[in-house]
């Protein structure tokens, strides 16, 4: 098969080289052939020499590249992306006791080497959203290939794309069933806790994966302690500290049906329980509000920036949301913070927590510098993957 060609510029064929999943738009030189929104290309050096095969967008990102070998992608290219996955999650929890966790993330984008692409598992059920038109148009094989990777485990196959494909796009996609099917709330195991998982008109893939291991952290300093979990969504962070033994926990978020699955996550896991209470308020105006001052806080809010054009806003909002939860903490208090903006790094999310913990006039200490969990893997080659940052702080 013949597949367009992109051309690089002399001198601009480092980037591929070092195998740096993206080719930028000002690296081209020319291309052979017309490539729509999607079209699977070749890149090449301006001497014609082969480099890489990717997705085409006229954009900015001109290509997202899922291989470095002259292959054509069928049924079988996609299935060994998708085997090679799921063995390195087989690695991650190979020490778990059985079914103490049946859910995970099977393809994050670059860090898998499928750009565009991310593909979350919740006990049998597939949840795959298309973050490129190219691996938009690719679903069908991807499904094939993930029924051959799953065999009988497989219940079914949900793509969620609309709301992550460019938006002249995504105007004619629907999401649906691409395999089977599944009532929803589907319930999981993370770590032991229940979770009630709404796919279908739940944020993201119905669950916030990415924050297993920073939930058990918070578990270990929860006892006795009466915690915040701002921003909860449906609850996460506040299951945990229940399980631990907190004494108290409030869960806030601004969105009524985020406090609805967080009031059905308790319901699962403990019943009827008097130590915690949930808020369907803006987080700001509810920390504004209360006299209430806590042991342990959660801030853990939606991207404030999805674009180097918003991130000093994003920084200023980081800066008064945590300027404001480090006033409503105890001497001797616990803050867990995080930023999932991408175009905020780790340097500059942690200077402007400085800058917060300096406005409220507490005394800080670091006790955790925390990241996304191995199966959100970072591309050695492509850093900017590393999009979730936190911090534990000790405040005097």
């Amino acid at each position: 098969m013949i597949f367009p060609q992109i051309v690089l510029k002399s001198n601009r064929d480092e980037a591929v080289r070092r195998f740096h999943p993206w080719v930028f738009s000002g690296a081209i030189g020319s291309m052979k052939g017309q490539p729509a929104d999607g079209d699977i290309v070749e890149v090449v050096d301006n001497r014609n020499k082969y480099l890489a095969t990717g997705h085409y967008h006229n954009g900015n990102i001109a290509v997202k590249i899922f291989s470095y070998e002259q292959i054509v992608p069928d049924v079988a290219f996609w299935k060994q992306k998708l085997q090679n996955a799921l063995t390195v999650r087989k690695v991650i929890f190979a020490n778990q006791p059985d079914n103490r966790t049946n859910c995970y993330r099977l393809i994050h984008g670059e860090g898998d080497g499928l750009p565009g692409l991310i593909i979350d598992y919740y006990d049998g059920v597939l949840v795959i959203q298309a973050h490129s038109i190219g691996m938009y148009r690719v679903l069908e094989d991807i499904s094939l290939a993930l029924q051959e990777v799953y065999g009988g485990d497989l219940k079914a196959i949900y793509h969620k794309s609309a709301d992550t494909l460019p938006e002249n796009f995504a105007k004619n996609v629907q999401n649906g069933y691409l395999y089977g099917g599944c009532a929803v709330p589907h319930p999981v195991k993370e770590n032991g806790h229940t979770f009630l998982i709404d796919w279908e008109t739940g944020q993201k893939t119905g669950f916030f994966l990415d924050q297993r291991n920073n939930r058990d952290l918070l578990a270990y300093y929860a006892k006795g302690k009466k915690v915040l979990n701002a921003f909860c969504y449906s609850g996460g962070f506040s299951i945990y500290a229940l399980a631990a033994g907190a004494e108290r926990v409030d869960s806030v978020d601004v969105s009524k049906k985020a406090i609805d699955l967080t009031n059905q996550n308790v319901q699962a896991n403990f019943g009827d329980i008097a130590t915690h209470q949930s808020y369907a308020e803006d987080v700001m105006a509810f920390l504004k509000q209360t006299s209430d001052t806590y042991d342990v806080m959660v801030l853990d809010p939606p991207a404030f920036a999805k674009s180097m054009a918003a991130r000093h806003r994003a920084v200023q909002g980081y800066k008064r949301l945590n300027a404001d939860g480090i006033r409503h903490l105890k001497s001797n208090g616990i803050l867990f913070t995080f930023s999932c903006s991408q175009v905020v790094d780790r340097e500059l999310f942690y200077n402007t927590i400085v800058a917060a913990a300096i406005e409220a006039g507490r005394q800080v200490r670091v006790l955790h510098q925390i990241t996304q969990p191995p199966d959100h893997p970072v591309n050695l080659f492509h850093p900017e993957g590393s999009y979730l940052k936190g911090l534990v702080l000790w405040v005097e």
